[in-house]
């Protein structure tokens, strides 16, 4: 999926593990992988998060920008900011991780009806460019991982 415009923005509500809220236009130059997730969510338990963990203590900060986003599409009054932030300290998550703004009224939040996503676990891979190269619902291999970001890793740097 190669597109020649940026990706949406982020529309998070708040963030944690960093010191300032990330933009996809102050990550240009890097590849960015994104972990759309519920803290209620097996697959993001079990697989997605761990795996973007994964990518965070793999590759190089000035190559690969890694950033969950909580995206609560259900179950709304036990997935608070509140209980997410004791979730990333007991999961031990440390890479930032944004809340998914909502806007009253609307199912879907921001963010995940930008990107039309399906669900969760959902990842994104955005190049050096800005644009989304790539979107996997559901449980991706590592090796293939691995290998797309490598991809994206490998082409020239915007300049």
């Amino acid at each position: 999926m190669i597109q020649t415009k940026p990706a949406p923005p982020i529309a998070a509500s708040r963030w944690f593990n960093t010191d300032e809220p990330l933009t996809l236009e102050a990550l240009r130059g890097r590849v960015v992988v994104i972990e759309a997730f519920q803290m209620l969510c097996p697959g993001c338990v079990s697989h997605g998060l761990p795996q973007a963990g994964r990518v965070f203590e793999t590759f190089g900060r000035d190559d690969v920008a890694v950033m969950g986003l909580h995206c609560v599409f259900e179950h709304h009054d036990a997935q608070t900011p509140t209980s997410l932030e004791a979730f990333l300290h007991e999961y031990r998550i440390g890479f930032p991780v944004g809340v998914d703004a909502r806007d009253p009224g609307v199912a879907l939040p921001r963010t995940m009806a930008a990107y039309a996503m399906q669900g969760t676990p959902t990842l994104i891979l955005i190049d050096r460019k800005g644009h989304r190269r790539a979107q996997h619902f559901g449980s991706v291999p590592d090796l293939r991982l691995g290998a797309e970001i490598m991809g994206l890793i490998g082409e020239a740097p915007e300049r």
